[in-house]
């Protein structure tokens, strides 16, 4: 056999593997198309129940709930991030079925058992994450928001005449469709992906990339780490911020929990399979310690005069055997 035989016999499989790939993102991508066109087809009920945390807000302070269009091509573009959102939502079981159907021939039977899990979690932790964004906080940062409106008189605007017999500045909101459904999806997306931590740090720490020690002693790096992170992808309201951070943590301890409950149940493992030696690597550190301590000069008997002295009467010492 040549060696361009071989080279081509080597890059078969990978040949191969790119073939699939290509086939499986051309399937999920096909399957986000028919749902973004499903959801566009009903993008106004859609965007309807996501103006329903504004709509709630307002009517609890006898406003009515309209959004205006401030360009003509906002209503095309609403309703296209619309289809987006949903189509994702809606087509993303048949994305992660693509995904396991190319991921799951290279895995062996227990590393399917281990990984399959985390598959499902995963949308599941990320609904509970947007649910919790759609139903508690969009309405609890509206309601701050909409707190900076100023009335006058009935409601009304500044009429023209003396302003010092006028009524006070009336300022309303009159929200633009795109810029509330922004916000609203900003939130959603934001806290889905933030309740997607339990599920990486369980993952890595399933595959030995972290421990439950690790991640409690940078603890105090994880607080300053996750408010940044509540700064960043929360509007500047100090109350959104405090329960994204609240939330994050808490999601934080809880993986330093999963994480001692994975390796607790992989030492149970090894202990069955005899494959565990804790003993004997306690011993062995502390073996390597004590000759660690017993090599290591102190400077401070080096340089005593009375030390020297005293190897001096050493060596004079007849009795003593010279080692060398």
């Amino acid at each position: 056999m040549s060696p361009s035989d071989e080279i081509e016999d080597s890059s078969a499989p990978l040949i191969e593997h790119l073939t699939e790939l290509r086939s499986r993102l051309i399937k999920a991508v096909m399957g986000f198309l028919v749902g973004m066109i499903i959801c566009f087809t009903v993008a106004t009920p859609i965007f309807n129940f996501l103006t329903a945390p504004l709509c709630d807000v307002l009517a609890s302070r006898g406003q009515d709930c309209d959004l205006i269009f401030i360009s003509p091509q906002e209503g095309f573009f609403v309703a296209i991030k619309v289809s987006l959102l949903g189509g994702f939502i809606l087509a993303f079981p048949y994305i992660a079925n693509q995904m396991w159907r190319f991921v799951a021939p290279g895995l062996y039977r227990s590393e399917k058992g281990a990984f399959l899990p985390f598959l499902v979690a995963s949308p599941f932790m990320f609904f509970l994450g947007a649910a919790f964004a759609f139903y508690v906080v969009t309405p609890l940062a509206y309601d701050f928001f909409l707190g900076f409106q100023q009335f006058g008189t009935g409601g009304e605007a500044l009429p023209d005449g003396d302003p010092q017999n006028a009524a006070p500045l009336s300022v309303v909101f009159q929200g633009s469709a795109q810029e509330y459904l922004n916000l609203t999806i900003k939130f959603i997306v934001a806290f889905g992906l933030c309740f997607q931590l339990p599920v990486l740090l369980t993952l890595m720490g399933k595959a030995g990339l972290v421990s439950a020690e690790g991640l409690g002693n940078v603890r105090k790096y994880a607080v300053v780490g996750i408010l940044v992170l509540a700064a960043l992808v929360t509007p500047p309201d100090v109350i959104t911020q405090v329960i994204l951070f609240v939330v994050v943590y808490g999601l934080y301890e809880i993986s330093i929990f999963l994480v001692r409950r994975v390796e607790k149940k992989r030492e149970e493992q090894l202990r069955e399979e005899g494959l565990w030696f804790e003993d004997d690597e306690d011993e062995a550190d502390m073996d390597e310690a004590d000759a660690a301590s017993d090599t290591a000069e102190d400077p401070l008997l080096e340089n005593d005069p009375l030390m020297d002295e005293f190897d001096e009467d050493d060596d004079d010492d007849p009795g003593m055997v010279n080692k060398d």
